[in-house]
């Protein structure tokens, strides 16, 4: 069974109470049982990391390289000007889906800009939970490709 890890960053932990009428009100684990029950299906197992600290989802970030096969994250407020998660990403030489539960366009302008999006092997934002599982769906596609008849 593939490995991957599942990071989200700063103020994530408060999901459920902050802003409800932009992030629902699922909290932080009520996600993560949603995200490991569909990624069991997709043949992945997932690890769950959050922190508040930029040094700490720095470490996380590196323990992809040589633990698992990919990642999902959610960089929060970092995501817009953290080079420190944009090179620690690089260095992993493995995939990467960012996420985000808003539509981070339709807010305001700071975050539209996202450092970690260029080293990232795609995005999605804007379905609310459901960024999780539509990334693991990405992801297992990335880890474990289909065998393509020809």
């Amino acid at each position: 069974m593939s490995q991957i890890l599942v990071i989200n960053g700063p103020n994530l932990n408060m999901l459920g109470k902050r802003e409800p009428e932009i992030y629902g009100r699922l909290t932080l684990g009520d996600i993560e049982k949603l995200t490991q029950s569909h990624a069991e299906k997709l043949g992945l197992r997932c690890t769950f990391f959050q922190s508040n600290t930029e040094g700490e989802i720095v470490e996380a970030i590196q323990s992809v390289r040589d633990n698992y096969d990919g990642a999902i994250i959610n960089a929060g407020a970092y995501t817009h000007y953290s080079y420190a998660l944009r090179d620690a990403i690089a260095l992993t030489d493995k995939p990467f889906v960012e996420v985000h539960m808003s539509n981070v366009f339709g807010r305001e302008d700071f975050r539209h800009k996202s450092v970690i999006s260029a080293v990232c092997r795609g995005v999605i934002c804007g379905f609310g939970a459901s960024v999780y599982t539509l990334a693991a769906d990405a992801l297992s596609s990335i880890i474990n490709p289909a065998e393509i008849e020809v």
